[in-house]
């Protein structure tokens, strides 16, 4: 085991038997995690990245069974900003220090091209990097947003494993998906993607299967994190994901791709209170704190349990800003592009 690490570290590369040796034990988990620290600090360096996440809409078409935010849950009460107020956080995210924001939401057809396109000009003449993370669209949809600005785009697999994704996704396609993270590649995004760590009927051998199509794809940004059971979903029974095996993917994803920007996942929080620093130190290298406004944070709710939700947007920069600063982490001045994209760009 420790000889695979070795190979990991050194190569970047492992089979999928390898991978599921590595995922079927425990016993070898701090060297995995120190090995993924030292791979982030040789590639990505000390600073960490912090994006500005805007939830913007929870009003949400599709209807998964994990999430919060599905149609058919009748106990979310559902919001929708205006254009107004979501330039206007991004601005003030903006003064309090950030280079990145992250617009985030259900997806939510009120915001078509045109209504997008405003968004993200407008966005970016506060000189901002614009991640998107709205769900899938067409290509040409796509290509709209690029033109407009934006520069990153976030749409987590979820999972590889075609007949689990269709059982808890109903009516939506693995091969769309996968069609979508392709369309993205090819306008120049640079394309973020994940997986849920913990999904029922999810297999040590699915998760193996997730970390090789990271690396495949050559994801510019990777997000791991655990699957919380939501209690208004029809997958509130279930054990739902640990926070160590969550930890333990994120790390082996930055063992296979060694240049990404990886985030530290607020749903690793939820697990464990120390959860973010912890993935700081095994392998991540990015933060999103929430810099939406008011009752809006709390009723984004994705999963129970989710932190920060009764703080302020300055609040937040403030207290992650310390975390970081305490395990001798800089924050990032810059925009926070993978190296690898700057080059080809």
């Amino acid at each position: 085991m420790l000889d695979l690490i070795k190979k990991a570290e050194e190569t970047h590369m492992l089979t999928k038997d390898e991978l599921v040796a590595l995922l079927s034990t425990d016993e070898f988990d701090k060297e995995i995690f120190e090995a993924a620290n030292r791979v982030r600090s040789k590639y990505v360096g000390e600073e960490v990245h912090l994006r500005g996440l805007i939830e913007f809409s929870n009003i949400c078409k599709q209807n998964c069974l994990y999430c919060g935010l599905r149609r058919d849950n009748p106990n979310v009460e559902r919001y929708r900003l205006d254009a107004e107020q979501i330039i206007n956080f991004a601005r003030n995210a903006r003064n309090l220090g950030y280079r990145t924001v992250v617009l985030q939401s259900g997806e939510d057809d009120y915001f078509n091209v045109e209504r997008m396109r405003y968004i993200i000009k407008s966005i970016k003449e506060l000189d901002l990097a614009i991640t998107l993370s709205i769900g899938e669209k067409t290509y040409d949809e796509y290509k709209a947003y690029k033109e407009a600005g934006a520069d990153r785009y976030l749409l987590r697999i979820e999972t590889t494993d075609k007949n689990l994704y269709e059982s808890l996704d109903p009516k939506m396609s693995h091969e769309n998906r996968i069609r979508c993270l392709i369309d993205l590649k090819e306008l120049g995004f640079e394309v973020g993607t994940g997986c849920l760590v913990g999904l029922p009927g999810q297999t040590i051998e699915s998760l193996a299967d997730d970390i090789l199509f990271f690396k495949s794809l050559d994801a510019d940004m990777i997000g791991v994190g655990p699957f919380i059971p939501n209690p208004d979903t029809p997958l509130k029974d279930e054990d739902g994901g640990t926070f160590e095996l969550s930890l333990k993917v994120m790390a082996l994803t930055r063992l296979l791709l060694p240049d990404v920007n990886i985030p530290a996942t607020t749903a690793m929080e939820t697990l464990n209170r120390n959860g973010r620093l912890i993935a700081l130190q095994s392998g991540a290298n990015v933060v999103m704190p929430n810099v939406t406004e008011g009752e809006y944070r709390k009723l984004y709710a994705l999963y129970p349990g989710k932190i920060c939700v009764n703080d302020t947007p300055a609040h937040c920069f403030g207290c992650i800003s310390g975390k970081i600063n305490s395990i001798g982490r800089p924050i990032s001045k810059d925009y926070g592009y993978r190296k690898k994209f700057i080059e080809k760009n």
